[in-house]
């Protein structure tokens, strides 16, 4: 017998509740009496898509599209899971054919815009976001993701005219009040702080929007010198992301310590000595001066400034897949040959980045666990190693929601302990790699700035270009909206946050000292 209609029609109400738990198994159930119907398996890959299960929603949604390639919805939340999983070039695909089968939706436009957005293709990016603001101009959305591309252009003027505008129609909308904060350079009044107090009296708030809120409220307070509400402001919105992640600080530890075993041996002689000399690896704990010396070296007119770029990972984790095993597993076998085919991988999915310029930085903050795989596949390229007081370090990320969440920093004890692997790593490359490692505080940077911009460039082989000296001046795409307005104002000595809230960072400050 044919499962009932009805089965559906339940289905599809709880997902117009946002109630993904409850229609998955209704749709289970017609599905085992229907396999392959194509409106059930739709409206399971969308409960997948809502749920974050978005590795569950491909195939279904896969099927779907094979079945009915005009399907637009199909189309869209396929390329919305493949997005979220890094299948980019097939997610645009998807996204685009929605766009083509129905040009007259803003969200299939805005949907396109945040995926190329998060591929750095910010021209495109606001061109999909127009058409969506063209179609309607209240789409809060849209609106406020071509405000973050205009943060990333260093357009802050457009950017804050943008979250406003959003936040006039909606003044609850958690991601309008969270890019207006995140700016840093705008201060919030002590209205804004009122209307994000009242935003988080709503009930039902989803648990996302309640956090965007929180990160926000805090700095809104932290803008009126109210330190001690600020600071329980954070420690809740931490709190609040807590749940919504996971992190296992045993097991992370325990992958430093197998790195460290498999690169503790002698190195051998690379292929090809030279391979890579275009390269710059900036790495570093976030929050720790990383965006400013890109700005100083993408000043440079032989430099060109990629951003976090996720292909030093990528080119490890399919190398794991093809072996079967996962790093550092097998690299203690990779043999010269093997390193130069990497690096060679590598050179090849970065050469868009050297279409202009002879050389490139690549500052990702998840590379530094990855250095001794790095000097193998590219022993011609330089390293520097930015870094920053600790205290200072740790409390930055404890106060700063990161776009791609670092599930340590929502907890300071849990931040303390990542710290200290990451000190007793870097220490390990520095001691292992000293010629071709520069080890580059931050405090000494802003204290001395042209001292040690005169050492970097002397370190990366470049001529001296006074333009490095003045960085806030360089105009370019700095795509850590965490980072992308503060960089464009003058090299300043006065960076520390932490002396408001020494009181309440004591228990952090002597976890780090021990």
């Amino acid at each position: 017998m044919p499962p009932s209609p009805a089965l559906l029609a339940e289905a599809a109400q709880a997902l117009n509740r946002r109630q993904p738990e409850a229609a998955m198994p209704l749709l289970e159930r017609f599905l085992a009496g229907s396999p392959g119907a194509p409106d059930a398996l739709f409206m399971l890959g969308l409960a997948h898509v809502m749920r974050g299960t978005s590795s569950n929603a491909i195939p279904l949604l896969r099927q779907v599209v094979a079945q009915q390639p005009q399907h637009a919805d199909a189309h869209m939340y396929l390329g919305c899971a493949l997005q979220e999983i890094g299948g980019f070039d097939e997610a645009l695909r998807h996204l685009g054919a929605a766009c083509e089968l129905t040009p007259q939706r803003p969200a299939v436009w805005y949907n396109l815009g945040k995926a190329l957005k998060e591929q750095a293709r910010l021209d495109d990016a606001a061109g999909a976001f127009e058409r969506a603001l063209a179609q309607d101009a209240n789409h809060a959305l849209a609106r406020i993701g071509r405000a973050d591309v205009a943060t990333m252009r260093g357009d802050i003027e457009r950017a804050v005219a943008d979250y406003r505008h959003v936040l006039q129609l909606q003044p609850d909308r958690a991601e309008a009040w969270h890019g207006l904060a995140n700016l840093k350079t705008r201060a919030l009044d002590a209205t804004d702080a009122e209307q994000i107090r009242h935003a988080l009296q709503r009930p039902g708030i989803p648990p996302d929007a309640r956090v965007l809120l929180g990160f926000s409220l805090y700095r809104a307070l932290e803008d009126q010198h109210d330190y001690a509400d600020a600071f329980a402001a954070l420690r809740q919105a931490n709190d609040d992301q807590r749940r919504l992640v996971t992190w296992d600080a045993a097991r992370e530890h325990a992958a430093i310590d197998r790195i460290m075993a498999a690169f503790r041996g002698v190195q051998p002689a690379p292929v090809e000595p030279e391979l890579g000399r275009e390269v710059i690896f900036i790495v570093s704990m976030p929050r720790s001066g990383s965006t400013l010396v890109e700005h100083i070296l993408a000043s440079h007119p032989e430099v060109e400034g990629a951003n976090e770029i996720p292909d030093l990972a990528q080119v490890i984790a399919d190398e794991s897949h093809r072996r079967g095993q996962p790093f550092p597993g097998w690299a203690g076998a990779a043999t010269p040959a093997d390193w130069h085919r990497l690096g060679r991988d590598y050179l090849a999915r970065t050469t868009r980045w050297r279409e202009q310029r002879p050389r490139f930085t690549d500052k990702n903050v998840a590379n530094w666990p990855l250095l001794g795989a790095a000097r193998r596949m590219l022993p011609g390229a330089k390293i520097i190693h930015c870094h920053r007081d600790p205290v200072e370090t740790c409390f930055s990320c404890y106060r700063q929601l990161f776009r791609h969440g670092l599930h340590y920093s929502y907890n300071l004890d849990e931040m303390a302990e990542r710290y200290r692997d990451y000190e007793r790593l870097s220490t390990f490359w520095l001691a292992r790699h000293p010629q071709h490692i520069l080890d580059f505080p931050y405090e000494t940077l802003v204290q001395e700035p042209e001292t040690q911009i005169r050492r970097l460039l002397a370190f990366c082989e470049l001529p001296f270009d006074a333009a490095c000296l003045t960085p806030h001046r360089t105009r370019r795409e700095v795509l850590s909206t965490a980072s992308a307005a503060q960089v464009r104002q003058p090299i300043h000595a006065d960076t520390a946050r932490s002396v408001p809230y020494q009181e309440w960072l004591h228990p952090l400050r002597e976890k780090l000292a021990r």
